[in-house]
């Protein structure tokens, strides 16, 4: 059994492991120890505009600053944006088989923990078109390594653009987010009366 892991502490010596685009690095791989459970520390900033999609709910837990948890409604046809902020000291649990992209931002660290994926389950990691919502680029895979196979996807994504183009209306779906796009929540949560 393992000892408690300080976060503080942690970061002060491993944050050189944070590195984009996902910026992610298992603390608790998942082994027989964890239940198969997977324990991220996420640092930002990262650069990345794909969906992921997996089978299982996500645990996230906003250490230091904020982040964005970008998702889309699959209730719609097309799929409609909606963005979750999570503030310092916040929780949140996503549903299962939803489309989410975490955005973080520079000096923030996240705790964000994954469920073993059954057997016959694939991930999926989706991009959509900023244009016309509709889906640019899929690419499914069973997962096995967190910490790289998403990384792999996104890296592949970025350097093949048909994959990039959309089928519907012609536009070049980024790769990476553009400098100052995306908006980064207020540090703590408004007050409430």
């Amino acid at each position: 059994m393992s000892l408690p892991l300080n976060l503080p502490k942690w970061l002060l010596r491993n944050s050189h492991l944070l590195k984009p685009p996902i910026n992610n690095h298992c603390v608790y791989p998942p082994s027989p120890a964890t239940a198969g459970q997977t324990v991220m520390v996420v640092g930002g900033p990262n650069a990345r505009t794909d969906y992921h999609i997996n089978s299982t709910p996500e645990f996230f837990f906003q250490h230091r600053g904020s982040m964005l948890l970008k998702t889309m409604d699959t209730s719609t046809s097309p799929h409609t944006p909606r963005d979750i902020p999570i503030h310092e000291n916040s929780l949140y649990l996503l549903p299962p088989n939803t489309p989410h992209s975490p955005i973080r931002f520079a000096e923030t660290v996240g705790v964000v923990v994954e469920q073993p994926r059954p057997t016959d389950s694939l991930d999926t990691l989706r991009w959509y078109c900023k244009n016309c919502n509709e889906i640019v680029h899929e690419a499914s895979f069973h997962l096995k390594d967190l910490g790289t196979q998403i990384k792999e996807g996104v890296q592949a994504f970025e350097r093949d653009e048909n994959a990039r183009t959309c089928k519907k209306c012609g536009t070049v779906a980024a790769a990476r987010p553009a400098e100052g796009e995306i908006e980064q929540p207020p540090r703590f949560p408004p007050e409430v009366d």
